[in-house]
């Protein structure tokens, strides 16, 4: 009884730790990546200057994307 308890507590532990890397990766992923100055322009976008953080582009879909 007790080593099924501690096998399933390491196994909850692992899923756990499993569901957090892939929610990391997942979030990672679906941040905004780079653009750069061409790509803004030609997609629409406006090269904005942000305070303490360099330039962004603001696209015309209301997103902004750092500036590579």
């Amino acid at each position: 009884m007790r080593v099924r308890r501690i096998l399933g507590l390491a196994l909850a532990a692992a899923t756990l730790a499993g569901v957090s890397a892939v929610g990391a990766v997942s979030a990672a992923a679906a941040s905004s990546p780079n653009i750069s100055r061409d790509d803004c322009t030609a997609a629409g976008g406006e090269i904005v200057s942000r305070p303490y953080d360099g330039y962004a582009c603001a696209l015309p879909d209301g997103t902004r994307q750092a500036i590579t």
